[in-house]
Order: structure tokens, then C-alpha cells, then sequence
């Protein structure tokens, strides 16, 4: 059994071409970049860093913030010289295919999987929370969910992820036409709700920047929810100071998660030499600073303290404190709006992880079919969006919302090593975006996206160990046998092999 046999970056570029498999590059820079703030800035903007304040680092969430966006860029590197030279659908699963192997190639796919139905089923499940919240803030009460035979069903996820699903499948160009639009008003708000919260800074509120480190209230619960590196070894979870920047940090690592899943448009960019890179971080850029200015809204508004002691602290927490209730129908607003193009953002990168996988054989050849007319996966596009639907509509799926942040990590990792990997297989390659300083981007990438991996929840690694098991099992069942590579080798031993031994 070869388990690491690699598709040459030859073979992956044919494939894309295949009629009836492939996909039409209509997307410019600009498209990229809104695209990469339209998965990123979503209604956490408004949650995320307050309660990174509140509950580990104090005014100091801008440090964690910076670092996640430092750990984020490194990653992001690796794929823009991966993708300017693969430029297929794929993203982190097609990279490592051509580096390291096909088990591993396989293994990052199937996190990619995880992390992306992970998240647009947690998402779409808080868009329908979100357009609850909103239509009582206006004075008409809906609930968000209503039970059917003891079953609750959530219909705010049903109506969106439809939607969104049959414009996917209409054309990739529309799609991008509507998250523009979309991520322009959601943009506007932000700005908006930022300008007026710098209105109730006060300076007093920033002191002190770093608290002094505490015992965490994480140190007197279960085990499966203490950070898993303090499991191992056997440090107190710890808030403020030092140690709480850095769980801060890898907390609101969630904000960054989608940049990845632009990767995955590579094969529908026009020129993807110039347009990849350009998009990526343009998009990285504006977020980073979106966040940033919110959180020192949020902890120049109120004290860290008084955040910590609400139940569950957001930007609508601290305008509430200071007495300006009126924002809460702005910010509802906002994150619904947030909320709308993320979804659709993660479904288009669930459907094209699928497709590329679905190319090599390792999941069933029919899902990398494409439309005659859209030139889009259809069949796939509308297979994930019933799958999201479910997992969303009837199911309790935010309970595993640190999953999306493992799936993320361990695809950064191994885009990380691969890169290495590439360059010392392929010396002849030119890409048009090259990380710099050699190897030590890609070494310092893969560490920090580990050391975050290690901060996560240890029942988070539990679920993530089944997750591989159960990923593990369909391959040696299924994608291994039917790998469109296995089956060449097999044919061309079966000819190499005389006729009287056969």
C-alpha cells in the first residue's frame, strides 16, 4: 500500500481542465479581498473580543488580536506561494497531495471538511439566533425555533442556507456580486458602531493594560474543558497577564478562519499569479484592523472588570453599560448582515474542498461534476447545503464550535511544512509570490499554529481524535482503493506482469 504517493503539481493543473470537472475563473482582486472580510467579519466582531477581554486578557485583547492576525499571516504566506503555484480548488488538501502524500493529503481534507460544515452549520444556526434577537429589537416577536414532536427545529438556518445554496449553484460570479454588496453595508455598520463607541472612551478604562495574572475559574471544572496543554503539563489555567494574551489569542484566532477557504477559489481567479496574493492579504489587512479598533472601543468603553462580571459580554454589553441602549438594534443588525455572507462564504469552500477530493477519487467521482450551464458543482453545492441545513435546523451543532478552530490549525500546519517540503521536491518552481527569509516563516508558522492547537479545549482534541478515526476508516475502506492514482498503479502493474503470471 503506497500511503504517501504524491500527485505532481502537472497532474493536478490537467485535471482542472477536465470538461465536465472544471471550473470558470471570473473573480478579480477585489472580489477576493471582500470575500476574505466577508468570512471574517462576521457577528464575533461584535462578541469575540469583548469576551476575550472579559474572561483572559483585559485591555490587552489587542495584543491577542495582533498575534492571531501575526500567526494568520504567516499561514496565509504559505498559501499564497502554494496557490500562485497550484492555482486549482483545493486549498491545504491539493497542497499537501503534491508535498507530503496522499494519507496526509486525505487527513487535511477531511479536517478541511470538518472545519468548513463545522462552521457554516454553528453560523447559520447563530443567523437564525441573530434574526430573532433583531426582529424583537424592533418590537416583533418571533421565536427562533419552534418544536415539532419534541424535535426543536431552528427555521432561520433553513430559509438562509437555501438560499444561499441555489445562488451557488447559479454561478460563482452572482455570489460574488451578492457578498459585495453585502459585506459593503456590514462594513459600514462596523465603522459606524466603532465611531460612536470611541464617543464613551475613557482613558482610566485602558489601566491596567496587562492585569496581573489570576487563577482561572477553568482551574476547579472537569478536565475536558481546561486548555489541553495544561492537561499535559499539569499547569493551573490561568487568567490576565502573560498566559491570558495568549489563550486571548487563540480564542480569537476564530476571527481569522476564512482566509483559507479563499484559497480554495483559486481555480475561478482570474490570473491567480497576482490576484491570490493581492486578495488574501488585502482582506487580512481590513479585518485586522476592523478588530482591532472594536476591541479598544469595547474595553475603552467599559472596564475589563465590569465585562467579566456580565454572563456572557459582547459590544452590546458595553453600550448597554454606558446607557446607550438604542445601539442594540444597530449592532442586532449588524451582526445578522455579518453573519449572511459568512455563510455563504463557508458553503462555496465546503463544496470546492469536495470537489477536489472528489477529483482524485478519494470521495465518489460524481461530486466533482460540474454544471453544463453554471459551471458550477451543483450536485455537491446542493449535497452540502442539505447536510448544513440539518446539522443546523435540528441539531444542538454550536457545541462543537471549537472544532472549526482545530480543523483550521491543523490545515495550517501542514501548509506550513508542505511549503518546505515543495521547495526542496521542486526546485525549478517560480511562483509569483514567494514567503521570505527561507525556511523560517514557514517553521515559525507551523509552531504557533501547534502551540494554539494545544490552547484549544482538551474535549475539543477528544472529539477531533474521533473525527480522524472516523476519517481514517472511510479511507482505508474506500478513498484508498478508489484513488484514481491507486488505480493507475494498479493498471500498470497488471500490464508489467506477464501474461502466464497473471
Amino acid at each position: 500500500m503506497n500511503l504517501f504517493r504524491t500527485k505532481s503539481i502537472e497532474r493536478s493543473l490537467a485535471d482542472a481542465q477536465e470538461p465536465g470537472h472544471s471550473l470558470k475563473r471570473t473573480l478579480s482582486t477585489w472580489d477576493l479581498m471582500i470575500m476574505g472580510i466577508a468570512v471574517a467579519v462576521g457577528a464575533g466582531i461584535f462578541s469575540v473580543g469583548a469576551k476575550a477581554a472579559a474572561d483572559y486578557a483585559g485591555p490587552a485583547v489587542t495584543v491577542s488580536f495582533v498575534l492571531a492576525a501575526i500567526t494568520c499571516a504567516l499561514a496565509i504566506m504559505c498559501y499564497a506561494e502554494f496557490a500562485t503555484a497550484i492555482p486549482v480548488t483545493g486549498s491545504a488538501y491539493v497542497f499537501t497531495y503534491a508535498t507530503v502524500g496522499e494519507l496526509l493529503a486525505w487527513i487535511i481534507g477531511w479536517n478541511l471538511i470538518l472545519e468548513l460544515l463545522m462552521a457554516a452549520s454553528v453560523i447559520a444556526k447563530y443567523w437564525g439566533v441573530y434574526l430573532s434577537n433583531f426582529l424583537q429589537a424592533v418590537n416583533i416577536n418571533v421565536p427562533s425555533n419552534f418544536a415539532i414532536g419534541g424535535v426543536h427545529v431552528y427555521w432561520g438556518p433553513l430559509i438562509v442556507v437555501a438560499a444561499f445554496t441555489v445562488v451557488l449553484v447559479i454561478g460563482t460570479k452572482l455570489s460574488a456580486r451578492i457578498n459585495n454588496v453585502f459585506t459593503m453595508i456590514k462594513i459600514g455598520i462596523v465603522i459606524f458602531v466603532i465611531v460612536v463607541g470611541f464617543f464613551y472612551v475613557k482613558a482610566e478604562n485602558y489601566l491596567p493594560f496587562v492585569p496581573s495574572s489570576q487563577p482561572s475559574p477553568l482551574t476547579d471544572v472537569a478536565w475536558q474543558h481546561q486548555p489541553f496543554i495544561s492537561l499535559l503539563t499539569g499547569g493551573e489555567p490561568a487568567m490576565y497577564g502573560f498566559a491570558g494574551i495568549i489563550s486571548g489569542a487563540a480564542l480569537v484566532f476564530f476571527a481569522f478562519i476564512g482566509f483559507d477557504v479563499v484559497a480554495t477559489s483559486a481555480e475561478e481567479v482570474k490570473n491567480p499569479s497576482q490576484t491570490l496574493p493581492r486578495g488574501i492579504f488585502a482582506g487580512l489587512a481590513v479585518v485586522t484592523v476592523l478588530y482591532i479598533l472594536v476591541t479598544l472601543a469595547v474595553t475603552g468603553m467599559v472596564s475589563y472588570k465590569d465585562l467579566a462580571a456580565q454572563a456572557d459580554p459582547s459590544l452590546s454589553t458595553a453600550f448597554a453599560l454606558v446607557g446607550a441602549d438604542w445601539a442594540v438594534v444597530i449592532i442586532s443588525l449588524g451582526s445578522l448582515i455579518g453573519l449572511t455572507t459568512v455563510i455563504m462564504v463557508l458553503l462555496m469552500g465546503l463544496a470546492r474542498v469536495t470537489m477536489a477530493m472528489s477529483r482524485d477519487g478519494l470521495l465518489p467521482r460524481g461530486l466533482s461534476r460540474t454544471s453544463d450551464k453554471h459551471a458550477t458543482p451543483a450536485r455537491t453545492q446542493i449535497m452540502c447545503g442539505a447536510l448544513v441545513a440539518i446539522l443546523a435546523g435540528f441539531t444542538p451543532v454550536e457545541l462543537l464550535s471549537e472544532m472549526i478552530n482545530i480543523g483550521t490549525l491543523s490545515a495550517f500546519v501542514m501548509v506550513s511544512i508542505g511549503i518546505m517540503v515543495l521547495r526542496h521536491k521542486r526546485p525549478d518552481l517560480k511562483p509569483a509570490f514567494r514567503v521570505p527569509f527561507g525556511p523560517v516563516i514557514p517553521t515559525l508558522s507551523a509552531l504557533l499554529c501547534i502551540y494554539l492547537m494545544f490552547n484549544l479545549a482538551t474535549l475539543t482534541w477528544v472529539f477531533f481524535a474521533i473525527w480522524l478515526a472516523v476519517g481514517l476508516v472511510f479511507y482505508f475502506s474506500y478513498g484508498h482503493w478508489n484513488s484514481r492514482l491507486h488505480r493507475e498503479e494498479a493498471a500498470g502493474l497488471a500490464t508489467s506482469v506477464p501474461q502466464n503470471l497473471r
